[in-house]
């Protein structure tokens, strides 16, 4: 019997289609040398791409401020992401997507304006961070000896192409066996996790950082809010400490990539009954009634982009 091959997946840069393969960038593109450019990840749901309009915009604010000319519209870049969904075969199925504007090909110097165009990237495939049984046990995670960028450095509510910080965290997390590590900012406050943002839940009320604490303003982390408001249950962006952490009824990770997932170990500490608590599983499902029930269908956008609408 012959082996069915696996499908090629295509790969979308400035306005061509490429095999994975033969999809090439410059070795001069400041993005490669630099880390200098600003990306997004983004989910698709069953054929529907989830909150398209607020990642764009947050890509958008970050390109702004490092000054990074995107002459793309929010629309023309949909239209990118569901294009190349169409072409991967995800026109009803569950995929992540990755968009990368990059500064562009300059020389080996660091001035970017000797990069005189930028460059869209667009990947649509799969991901998956955690094994199903971590969704339903809960993740044990650590905080990491690595303190998050100071805002006054590399801003970390920049999505930016620059993810050394992340990287040195999630490595420490490695050698210690923990599936995720959690970031102190400069003054010794909860920020974020290496890709997710960081919720507990404390007599009833759910807890998360600010985003001046170091913290993205995670889409996820955004819908969540939103969800629990619209339950009745209390919510407070404040500064944490680790001890609020170590003493939290229940906690909780959110990102695109990793949907919404329960904590029940934080550096070797038991968190709550160390089983996924009540709020976290109320809020787990209302995320999932909400990716099921909204987003931009993928192939009906692309059919009307190939239309011209």
């Amino acid at each position: 019997m012959r082996k069915l091959s696996r499908m090629k997946m295509k790969v979308y840069i400035d306005g061509c289609l490429y095999d994975e393969s033969e999809a090439k960038i410059s070795v001069f593109d400041h993005g490669l040398l630099y880390g200098d450019g600003v990306f997004e990840g983004m989910r698709i749901y069953g054929g529907r791409l989830f909150r398209p309009e607020l990642h764009i915009a947050r890509l958008q604010q970050g390109a702004k401020v490092i000054q990074l000319d995107v002459p793309w519209t929010a629309d023309e870049m949909i239209d990118v992401i569901c294009r190349v969904a169409c072409e991967n075969g995800f026109t009803d199925k569950d995929a992540y997507c990755r968009v990368v504007v990059t500064r562009g090909k300059g020389n080996l110097g660091l001035d970017p304006s000797a990069c005189p165009k930028p460059s869209l990237i667009a990947i649509v495939g799969t991901i998956k961070l955690y094994p199903e049984e971590d969704y339903q046990n809960g993740l044990a995670v650590m905080t990491t000896a690595i303190r998050r960028n100071s805002p006054e450095s590399c801003p970390p509510q920049i999505k930016s192409l620059n993810y050394l910080n992340n990287i040195l965290a999630k490595l420490e997390a490695n050698r210690y066996g923990a599936k995720e590590a959690i970031f102190l900012n400069h003054l010794g406050y909860v920020a974020e996790a290496t890709a997710d943002n960081v919720f507990i839940v404390k007599n009833g009320r759910v807890l998360t950082p600010p985003v001046l604490a170091g913290a993205l303003p995670g889409i996820t982390r955004h819908s969540v809010l939103e969800l629990a408001a619209g339950l009745e249950i209390p919510t407070e962006e404040r500064n944490m400490l680790l001890i609020d952490l170590y003493g939290a009824d229940e906690c909780f990770l959110t990102g695109t990539a990793a949907k919404v997932v329960p904590v029940t170990r934080v550096d070797g500490r038991t968190i709550g009954t160390g089983r996924p608590g009540r709020i976290t599983r109320t809020l787990v499902s209302a995320f999932t009634k909400l990716t099921q029930e909204t987003g931009i269908p993928v192939a009906e956008r692309n059919a009307a982009a190939l239309s011209g609408r």
